[in-house]
């Protein structure tokens, strides 16, 4: 396993190992760029790689992306296992376009085979930024330390208006019970205002969902169907 990013994370290196640090970021962002460049407008899909297939969560995410899918974006996820195969498993079934965005791990770092385009990140900050940049949607399901994490990275950057108001939905309010309850505390306590909780909507509904996308995203911003032209000098393939 690389541990580069843990040499990097342990404080000020040499400048030469930054820089080298710098051009292996670069070149991940830049294989993501060119993997993902022609996905379409998508909407990201984030939840646990851990819910087998016959989990009532891996259920609810295959059917809420086959019904995303329907609008016409593609499902884009973290491309591996659980609510990620089960999310571009939907969208294959009902004809749409899914695409994943790996990490190496470990462990749960295999694709699954429901993927039309994939791409492997080295680094969490480029995958974070990957999910982000192509998206007009944003849909957690269950999840642990990684879906919250990918959950209020959108959230803030809608919040601080570094990106667009894009929609951003929980499904599960019984499994989101806690963070829920924690959100109002944070309201009563003042480190978020009353108008941020209305930037995401908890839901037990897959038919609500889906309309808050099309109300939200459609409706507000416009699906673009259209990709940007292939250069062939750029060995850019259909």
């Amino acid at each position: 396993m690389d541990k580069s990013e843990i040499k990097f994370l342990e404080g000020p290196q040499s400048r030469w190992a930054e820089v080298m640090f710098t051009f292996r970021v670069v070149k991940d962002f830049i294989r993501g760029f060119r993997a993902l460049h022609f996905a379409g407008p998508c909407v990201t899909i984030f939840g646990s790689a851990r819910f087998p297939e016959n989990h009532p969560y891996y259920n609810q995410a295959r059917l809420v992306a086959g019904e995303i899918a329907k609008l016409g974006f593609t499902i884009m996820t973290g491309g591996g296992p659980g609510i990620m195969e089960a999310a571009n498993r939907g969208a294959r079934e009902v004809g749409g376009r899914s695409v994943g965005c790996n990490i190496m791990l470990p462990h749960e770092q295999h694709y699954n085979p429901y993927l039309d385009k994939h791409t492997t990140i080295r680094y969490f900050l480029v995958r974070k930024t990957l999910l982000i940049k192509y998206s007009y949607a944003f849909v957690s399901l269950p999840g642990g330390f990684g879906t919250m994490d990918e959950f209020f990275e959108a959230l803030t950057l809608v919040q601080t208006k570094k990106i667009e108001k894009f929609p951003i939905i929980i499904l599960d309010t019984g499994f989101h019970r806690e963070l829920i309850q924690h959100l109002e505390v944070m309201k009563e306590e003042g480190t978020i205002s009353a108008e941020d909780l209305k930037l995401c909507l908890f839901t037990d509904s897959i038919a609500e969902a889906v309309e808050f996308i099309r109300k939200h995203a459609i409706d507000q911003f416009g699906l673009k169907t259209e990709t940007p032209p292939r250069k062939w000098w750029l060995f850019e393939k259909k």
